[in-house]
């Protein structure tokens, strides 16, 4: 599948700005908080595979799919993750840097990065299990027990609808995103300015964070409220991130200036 399979709506006007979900809820749900930005930004935000429009592969794999995003950063964006789609945006940003104008990250699941903290442990120890043969665990219990190890701020109703079982059905199928091995050294060593977000609610996630930060030379920020549903802070969210990206915006046109065409 390439990025021109993927369901991708763009709204707004101004510098394009890149967003990637995480697993069981679209980009519709995660980034619902996010679209007034579009008064002042373009926003890019595609459906992963299997969700929305876009046709599943077959299974979710944020080494398969760092790619497709990738190239819908175009020639430049701002690239934001959230979750697993937090580790797909590492990835991709390590690939194409050139085209990165920032990077904002929020409680990416590249858990290993902060392996040997206690609670980073036991949370891929509970992952592993969980994810060892998920196809014995019911659909509901299954995304109850997700949704409780990473904090979502989502409820599990006590009947799913048929789009979330699907959904759970997409995460039984999921690379756990634990596996990745993150460029760190070449994201680094990227110019462009980065972002870690965390939602105070988790240790582990805050050990992953500040790990995470330190080693790819990022800023670090907290936006507690919703766990680790953080974009749904709605207003605290999207202050710190369009912030960030203000910010940025006169470097990155000064470094265009100075490149001068291509």
């Amino acid at each position: 599948m390439a990025a021109d399979d993927l369901d991708v709506l763009q709204i707004g006007q101004g510098p394009p700005v890149l967003l990637i979900h995480g697993s069981i809820v679209g980009a519709e749900l995660t980034w619902r908080r996010q679209r007034e930005l579009a008064e002042r930004w373009r926003l890019i935000i595609p459906n992963r595979p299997g969700f929305g429009e876009s046709p599943a592969g077959e299974r979710g794999d944020f080494e398969t799919e760092a790619p497709r995003f990738a190239e819908l950063l175009g020639d430049s964006a701002h690239l934001v993750g959230h979750s697993y789609g937090g580790v797909i945006a590492l990835l991709a940003a390590a690939l194409r840097p050139e085209s990165v104008r920032s990077l904002v990250v929020s409680e990416p699941g590249c858990l290993r990065l902060a392996a040997g903290n206690p609670a980073v442990d036991e949370m891929i120890q509970n992952g592993d299990r969980l994810f060892a043969d998920p196809e014995m665990i019911p659909t509901k219990d299954f995304l109850r027990l997700f949704r409780g190890g990473v904090g979502s701020a989502y409820e599990t109703p006590a009947e799913l609808p048929e789009a979330l079982a699907r959904s759970v059905e997409l995460l039984k199928r999921e690379r756990p995103p634990w596996e990745a091995e993150i460029p760190t050294a070449e994201l680094a060593s990227a110019s462009f300015p980065k972002l870690v977000v965390s939602g105070d609610h988790s240790p582990a996630f805050e050990a992953v964070c500040d790990a995470l930060a330190e080693r790819i030379g990022a800023e670090r920020a907290v936006v507690p409220g919703r766990g680790h549903t953080i974009p749904a802070t709605g207003d605290s969210y999207n202050r710190l991130v369009e912030g960030f990206f203000s910010r940025v915006e006169p470097r990155t046109a000064k470094s265009s200036a100075v490149r001068g065409p291509d």
